[in-house]
This record gives structure tokens, sequence and C-alpha cells, in this order.
């Protein structure tokens, strides 16, 4: 079983602080940087803290407050006690986003070492799995794809519902490259349509492959089987359940090929698997999750070192619309409730927490990895429906199982028990910013710092024209840090429906212009809670799990310089 990473009673403690900390700032939490000049947020600042943060150049921002591991701090000034107490705060209460052993990694690159031979291709994933993946997504699929193999191999449980999972790029390597029987399951039929596509791609792949080097390697046993359909928060775990049974779109396995008979096929299921994982050896990087869990089962990380022999046969894979759908008797069917392990790749707002329900509540559901994204969408007891949550894309239906309603946060009562724990969604939506993207741009001195200025001056001309317009939604202006503000406002302006040529007072907008360093200074101070605020959500995440009996740890498995959201939450249920 995975170790916890601290004890029920450490939780508690940590939850009760980071409330605390968080209730006395919440100022700067819940604060609009775009209302900056009309709501004169420099002023909310301390008045001790204000002279010594303006003069601060953006390099001294990015070491002096956001880099927890900058060592050597050197002030131009004197700074307030409360001042460098709240720094020193913000970083001790956020989890680290680093594994301890990459922490003081001194590196130029921004990319994991996977990439440093080729700029969009990981070293350590089999070119197969490459072929339509983005470098940011290789980077998540490895990682997790081992973790989940791991989770499976000490839960003793071959089977992965993979929810939310798009394109399919994280099943096909848990299916084709480790081994694994998985479901898919994803909302957008166009994603669904892809991700069968791609599974074509791949098994047409290694047919060429087979047939180039004349491999008498057997089939893989293992094969995605891909769902349409909306996973409802609102929904119990046996309509879940119903939903794996019952697809719109699956992809089927092909049929038995003439050759070895099955005894020899699953006899020989680890071969294949080993066949197609990445070739390479060991780096540093790839140490996680092993060495950070638990030391049973080294040799899934000595398998993903082996050498790449794409040697594999395919078959075809077909759509079939829902009257035609027979489901497969063999290793993927879940219509007898088989064990399986849940795994969603930046599962977005509630259905990240939906899944952890799931996780506690179904039977069949033996573990667990978590990496929740889009905190902003999950829905509160004061906000219940926030922007840009998710409605079901079909009415339900008659025989659809509900079960009382909870929101996404707080999940446990322990949190919910906590005076002033209420985050509100600019907290939430701010706890999802990239702090090391914005840390680079600082020491940069980016022209890109400038558009946070932009827009909030922009902000109090709408607002002197057209009082209701509040926070109107501008969108992104293409290039907008290399225009001058004149045409930037022609643009912003026009998107609101307010006229492009509006009169701009230029001795206002110079004046204004001139305090793009405290505009800075505050989004940084604002960002500094962000990993406090993530820390706060996912920590509630894992109190719900032990109050319901099961320990879980909190992984930074991503590098947080390529995939801001690195952290995975993993948890398996007690034997028994």
């Amino acid at each position: 079983m995975f170790t916890p990473s601290f004890s029920a009673e450490q939780q508690r403690d940590l939850a009760s602080r980071l409330v605390a900390f968080l209730s006395r700032y919440s100022l700067l939490t819940d604060s609009f940087i775009i209302e900056f000049f009309t709501e004169d947020l420099w002023h909310t600042l301390p008045i001790r803290w204000q002279p010594v943060l303006e003069d601060l150049s953006y390099p001294q921002v990015a070491d002096l407050l956001l880099d927890a591991a900058h060592e050597d701090r050197r002030y131009p000034s004197v700074w307030p006690l409360s001042l460098l107490a709240f720094r020193a705060t913000a970083h001790a209460l956020a989890f680290p986003r680093e594994r301890r052993c990459e922490r003081h990694r001194a590196t130029s690159s921004v990319k994991p070492e996977e990439f440093l031979e080729n700029q969009s291709q990981s070293s350590l994933l089999g070119h197969i799995f490459r072929k339509h993946v983005k470098p940011k997504k290789q980077h998540e699929i490895r990682k997790l794809g081992m973790l989940v193999k791991q989770l499976c191999d000490q839960t003793e449980c071959n089977r992965v519902v993979d929810v939310g999972s798009g394109q399919g790029h994280l099943t096909r390597f848990l299916s084709f490259g480790l081994g694994l029987s998985v479901t898919a399951i994803e909302a957008e039929r166009t994603l669904v349509a892809m991700a069968t596509r791609f599974d074509r791609q791949l098994l047409w792949a290694l047919e060429k492959e087979k047939q180039k080097k004349n491999s008498e390697l057997p089939l893989p046993q293992s094969f995605p089987r891909h769902v349409v359909g909306w996973v409802d928060p609102k929904a119990s775990w046996e309509t879940f359940i119903k939903q794996l049974c019952a697809a719109d779109f699956i992809s089927e396995c092909p049929p038995t090929p003439s050759g070895p008979s099955k005894k020899k096929l699953r006899a020989s299921e680890h071969q294949v698997a080993q066949t197609l994982l990445p070739h390479g050896s060991a780096h540093s990087d790839d140490q996680s999750p092993d060495s950070e869990l638990s030391t049973q089962n080294q040799s899934v990380k000595k398998e993903s070192e082996k050498a790449l022999s794409v040697e594999n046969c395919c078959s075809c894979v077909r759509l079939v619309s829902q009257e035609d759908v027979i489901v497969d008797q063999g290793n993927n069917d879940l219509q007898g409730h088989s064990d399986f392990v849940l795994t969603g790749l930046h599962a977005c707002g509630d259905l990240s927490t939906t899944l952890l329900r799931h996780f506690i509540h179904c039977p069949h559901v033996r573990g667990i990895t978590s990496v929740a994204c889009c905190y902003m969408k999950i829905t509160t007891k004061e906000n219940p429906t926030p922007p840009g949550l998710v409605i079901p894309p079909i009415p339900l239906t008659p025989d659809h199982e509900s079960v009382p309603s909870k929101f996404g946060y707080p999940m446990s009562r322990w949190v919910g028990g906590l005076p002033g724990h209420q985050l509100s969604y600019k907290a939430r939506e701010g706890a999802c910013h990239a702090v090391e993207d914005y840390v680079r741009r600082l020491r940069e001195e980016s022209e890109l710092l400038r558009t946070h200025c932009y827009r909030a001056i922009l902000e109090t001309f709408i607002r002197e024209t057209r009082s209701d317009l509040r926070r109107a939604g501008i969108q992104t202006i293409k290039k907008a840090h290399l225009l001058p503000f004149t045409e930037y406002a022609r643009q912003g302006l026009a998107r609101v429906g307010l006229p492009p040529e509006l009169p701009l007072d230029p001795e206002r907008v110079e004046g204004m212009l001139k305090h793009q360093g405290r505009v800075v200074v505050f989004f940084s101070l604002a960002l500094l809670l962000a990993p406090v605020v993530e820390t706060l959500v996912l920590l509630d995440r894992m109190i719900y799990l032990q109050e319901n009996g099961v320990d879980s740890q909190l992984v930074p498995l991503f590098n947080p310089n390529f995939s801001p959201r690195n952290f995975v939450l993993v948890a398996q249920k007690p034997h028994g």
C-alpha cells in the first residue's frame, strides 16, 4: 500500500493553518488585477509594504518573493517583518511542487531532460506513442502511465478506467504500452472518433514494423475500449458503471489470429508490453513514483528503460452505433462489475471530485490516480454554478440515478467546519496560474508583463464610459504586449461594443503606464498565494479520503516548469 504523506492529525492541523492564513489575506486572492486602478488596489496593501515593494526590479520580484528555492536574497532595502513573515508562511504552507531529489537541480532548460536531444520528442517514450502528441502531453502520459501501472500491480488489478480520455493518448500508452485492459470514457463524440482513428494508426504502424522485421511476436492481448459518455457529478456510482457498460462508440478487440493459442498469448503478454515500452537508459528525472511511493515493483520502471522493439501485428478497429453494441465478454467486460483502477489526467472542475467519490463508494474501484485542473469550475455552496460549469450534453434518461447534491469544495467534513474556509471563484482561478512561467517572465523582464497594466488601464476608461460594464470579457488580443496602448485600446473597446476611437487622455494613460511596476508587484503577491490555495483544495480531498478510511499521497509527478498542474493524488483501498 502507498505510504501516507502525513498523519490525519497533521492533515487537519495544516488545513486549519491554511484557512487562517488565506482568510487573513483574502484581499489579495479575491482581487481582480484588471481593477488595479479602478479599485486603487495598490493602497489596499499594508502601508509599510508599499515603499519597499514599488522600487523592486522584475528579477528582484522573482528572487525575493516568488522563488522559494532562491538562496542568495539581497534586499535593496529593509523589509518589514510582516512582509517577510507573509512570504515565508506562504512558501512553508504550500505543498512542494518538486520532488526532493529535484529541488536543487541546476538546469538552464525549462523542459525535462527527456527533451534535451529533441525539443518535441521525449527520449523515454516510444515513437508510436509520440504521434499526434505534444511534448507536454508526452511527458504527462509517460509519467502518469507508469504510476497507474504501479498502482495496478499493487492492487493486483489489471483493469483501468480512464475518465475524460480525450484523444486517447494516455489510454493507448496504458493499453498498448503497459499491457493494461483499459476502458476510456469521453464526453465529446468527436474526440472519441479521433481516439479510435489514432488507435488504428498505431496498430497499422505496428503491422508495418512487424512485416519489416518479420517478427513472430503475438498480438497485444489488451485493446482499448472507447465510450462516449458525460460523467454527471450528481449521478450515483451505479449510473457510472452502467455508462461504462453501454457504449455509444466502442473500439472492439480484433479477432484472435491464427497461430499461438490464447494460453500462449497470455503467457507472452509481458513480452508484448515490454516491446512497446520506451527506449533509453534511466534518467534521474524518472525516479518517481517508485522512489517516492514504494520499493516494490521496481521491474515496472526497468521495463520502461528497455529497447523499443515495435514488432507486433495489428487488426482493425471499427466504430459501432449504440444499437450495434456487442459488449466484449473478455478482459474489458465491466458488466460483471469487475474491479478496476480509476484515472483522470487533468479532470476538469467537479469531475475530479466526482471520481474521488466514486472511488470511495463504488466497491469495484480498487485505486485511483487523480490529476485535477480548472479549480475555478469547482462548485461551492456559495457559488453552485460557477462560470464555465459543464452541463449535460443530452437530457438525462428517466432511470438516471442521482445522489444528494454535493459540492466540489469542500469535500471533507473537517475543512467544511473551519470558519473562513470559503474560497472565492477568483481565489480558485488564481490557483490555476503557472507560477514558474511568471517567474521566468520576471527574470527575463519580458514585454509580456505589460499586458496586465494595459488591461487595467482599459478597464478604467470602459467604466468611465459605461459604468455597467465591469470586467467585460475582451479575450486575448494577439501580441498585445507588442502594441502601443492606443492600438490595444482600439481593439479592446470594439470587443465590448464601445467606439474604437473613444478619446483617451494621453497624460492619464502615460501616468498609469508609469505604475506598471506596481501592477506587476500586486499580481506577484497574489500569485504567491496561488500554491497555498491549491494546497488547501487538494488537502481537503486527502482529508475526505482519510475520513472515509483511505490513506492517500500527493505526488508532484510532473515537471512544474512544463506542466503547472503537476500534482497526482494517489490512493488505494485497504485489503479486506
